[in-house]
């Protein structure tokens, strides 16, 4: 209980009761990313049911969107701007590590942040006009899932980064588990079709998870992040692609 109120603690704005924790909680809660993104998911479809009982469906839109990042409190955000600026400086391999640890956000990364903003916003907008919208609630559910099997599958990078010892912590018990929830409340949610759209989820955080890898030597907190903002966009444009497919 202590590991998973942790990684609500760490992953949302949500209150939770000060336990005391441990070294081996904050390890430990990794495993329950899957859980906490289901319940950011279930958190935006009710604002997004709220928001569509009065507003358009361009508004209601922006107001998940908004409310989104704020129950994140920008905690992938960050990490997607910081991968940007080191990747987009096209420099030495130490060089983007150095600059992806700089507190300071530079152009690639405003620009970064910017266009995954109006890639979310509009895709949004687009999928809140089609049928089975509750399917939101498997978006932050699937990246937070994948991003777990990521961490197991590449080495993590940083000697001393907020996920060390995360990884060590991820048997296979516990991604078995991840990747069963995953597909249930997928199949629950939207049967094949939602399944589909985490199938180009998954193959984009492989492909993704790879390029950084052949980059950088391993993955960061901060790629984690990224991994999580834009395996999150993707999953969205699988569900309005299959969606239009369909109609």
């Amino acid at each position: 209980m202590k590991a998973m109120l942790q990684a609500v603690s760490f992953l949302t704005r949500i209150p939770v009761p000060n336990l005391n924790y441990s070294t081996e909680d904050w390890q430990r809660s990794v495993r329950y990313y899957p859980v906490v993104g289901a319940l950011i998911g279930l958190l935006l479809w009710g604002v997004h049911a709220a928001a569509m009982s009065t507003f358009s469906p361009q508004v209601s839109a922006v107001l998940t969107l908004l409310f989104w990042v704020y129950i994140t409190g920008g905690l992938h955000l960050d990490g997607w701007m910081d991968l940007a600026d080191g990747l987009g400086s096209n420099r030495s391999r130490e060089q983007m590590l150095t600059i992806m640890k700089d507190s300071r956000v530079g152009a690639m990364g405003v620009i970064a942040a910017i266009s995954l903003f109006l890639l979310k916003g509009v895709t949004l907008a687009d999928f809140f006009t089609l049928p089975g919208n509750i399917r939101i609630i498997a978006v932050p559910l699937v990246a937070r899932t994948l991003v777990m099997v990521m961490m197991r599958s590449f080495p993590y990078l940083a000697r001393d980064g907020i996920a060390l010892g995360m990884r060590e912590a991820l048997n296979v018990w516990s991604l078995g588990f991840g990747c069963v929830f995953m597909l249930s409340v997928g199949w629950f949610l939207g049967s094949w079709q939602l399944l589909v759209a985490i199938g180009i989820a998954a193959c984009f955080a492989v492909v993704f998870a790879f390029k950084v890898y052949r980059k950088l030597g391993g993955l960061t907190g901060d790629v984690y992040g990224a991994l999580i903002e834009s395996t999150e966009a993707v999953c969205l444009l699988g569900l309005l692609a299959v969606g239009r497919w369909l109609s």
